[in-house]
Formats: structure tokens, sequence, C-alpha cells
């Protein structure tokens, strides 16, 4: 599956979050994602060589964000950011995840 090549379709509930056997299928897409215990989320930690260029990577994910109208959790910690992909309005894991993650993992990360 090309996960890159599509788009995270609006999800305001109505719909099952992923099964963990679903969620590690898809995980095997992702592969450098870590899946959360309780499958609720996805999550993957970057390092970069100073604060600017974090904050760089985050305007770029940021960027992709808006345009899927999909958005990790950010968290920036100075040169090291942590994304955290959920779909909150089914309070689990959804396709759009990871598409999303795809997308950001297709990125250039100056590390």
């Amino acid at each position: 599956m090309d996960l890159t090549s599509k788009k995270c379709t609006a999800c305001e509930g109505g719909v099952e979050p992923f099964d963990d056997a679903t969620a590690h299928v898809y995980a095997r897409e992702v592969p450098k994602w870590s899946v959360a215990e309780d499958y609720k989320s996805i999550s993957r930690e970057f390092i970069f060589k100073d604060f600017v260029t974090a904050i760089d990577f985050v305007r770029d994910v940021a960027d992709i964000a808006e345009g899927e109208g999909h958005h990790p959790d950010i968290h920036i910690f100075y040169n090291r950011v942590r994304l955290d992909l959920s779909t909150h309005s089914i309070k689990g894991l959804s396709e759009n995840d990871f598409i999303l993650a795809a997308k950001i993992d297709a990125l250039p990360v100056k590390a």
C-alpha cells in the first residue's frame, strides 16, 4: 500500500478505531513509528542539530498536516521533536494516522 499517494479523509466519528491486528499491518508501512501499547496512537521522535532546525521541521510538518486536515500532537524539546498521531474523534488509530506518518517520513530530515 502506498500511503504517501493517499489523502486523509475527514473523520467525524462513527467509525471504529483500528484493532491491534490492523494497527500492526499499517505499522509495517511506517516502521520508524511506534504503536502505543493501547493501540490508540503512534509516535516517533526526531533529533536535529539545533533548535532552529527542529522548528523548521515542525513548520514542514504543520504544512503537511494542514493540507491533510489531520494534525499531530507536537512536543518540542530543544533539538528533539516527538510527534504523536491519533484520530481523536474515534479515540484511536485510523488510516489517516498512517497516511500522515508516511508523508512526514518522506520529508527531508536535516539531522
